[in-house]
């Protein structure tokens, strides 16, 4: 019986993690993929309090080792739903194992966000991309696709702009929503041609292989051929499975009380996964302090 299960082993889980066993309690972090969560896909990160710059991957590492070094216990499961027990909670995972805790931390996080074309699913990782550290160099010298005008499209063109022959990017909307400093990073060198108030329509294939992106701009269908493409049109989380413990909002976000109570006593959210008006690794790191501290009050005063 663990005083802290918490689940998803991001900036806020594991900052949950440091708070819990800072506070004297035994944790226990359940991650299903990486731990570090959505920022160890950025290669350069100049907006975390105390570091000037660092890459995503070597602060994910950084959080990891405090919280092991601190006695945190983990494990790379994936959870698939939360039961209470007569003494606290069960979290069982699709793996087949149940573990006991007296408070959970719900840490979730999000997922890339698709467009949800014929044929995407099974293009996604032959030929459709998230991540420019990850498979960039697949595509040197070529030419790709980004489709999305936010932060997370511009932090991945500044990547892929000085690896490919040539960058298109696609933006639904009538104007990018990146910081300016990015956008002039990705357009300032001439290898990027951009397009806004686009719809895609199709993925355009040959032989099972990305060919180009049919899209729609000021009423008339273009095709822009290119070799791969990247997505970056935002996040989505995933918290059905824990519906029936904490509310969610129409998008699928927690709906926090009092920065990260739920409707169920011993039930605690953090990080991205909540509604929330800011996204960020300082924001993240914030409501994992929050929710590890009322989780040592909640066992405190039961």
């Amino acid at each position: 019986m663990y005083d802290i299960i918490v689940v998803g082993g991001g900036p806020a889980g594991l900052t949950a993690a440091i708070y819990g066993l800072r506070n004297g309690k035994s944790v226990f972090v359940i991650e299903k993929s990486v731990f570090g969560g959505q920022i160890v896909n950025s290669p350069k990160v100049e907006n975390i309090p105390g570091f000037d710059s660092i890459s995503g991957d070597e602060f994910g590492d950084k959080l990891l080792e405090q919280a092991m070094g601190q006695g945190a216990e983990i494990t790379m499961e994936n959870v698939i739903g939360v039961e209470k027990t007569g003494e606290g909670f069960a979290v069982k995972t699709e793996e087949g194992t149940s573990y006991e805790g007296k408070t959970v931390i719900l840490a979730t996080g999000t997922t890339h966000r698709v467009l949800g074309l014929p044929g995407e699913e099974e293009l996604i990782g032959n030929g459709i991309s998230f991540c420019a550290v990850c498979d960039g160099d697949f595509y040197r010298d070529k030419t790709v696709v980004m489709i999305g005008g936010g932060n997370s499209a511009f932090v991945e063109s500044s990547l892929l702009v000085d690896i490919v022959d040539k960058l298109i990017i696609l933006q639904d909307m009538p104007f990018f929503t990146a910081d300016q400093k990015l956008q002039d990073q990705v357009l300032s060198g001439g290898k990027a041609e951009t397009h806004v108030g686009t719809k895609i329509l199709a993925y355009e294939t040959e032989n099972g292989q990305i060919t180009g992106v049919r899209y729609e701009e000021a009423g008339e269908e273009k095709i822009a051929s290119c070799d791969g493409v990247f997505l970056a049109v935002g996040l989505v989380p995933e918290n059905d499975a824990f519906k029936n413990l904490a509310d969610l909002d129409e998008r699928g976000y927690f709906i926090p009380q009092n920065i990260c109570n739920t409707k169920t006593p011993g039930i605690f959210v953090a990080g991205d996964c909540n509604q929330k008006t800011l996204r960020q690794v300082a924001t993240a790191c914030s409501d994992g302090a929050y929710a590890a501290i009322a989780a040592c009050d909640y066992i405190k005063n039961k």
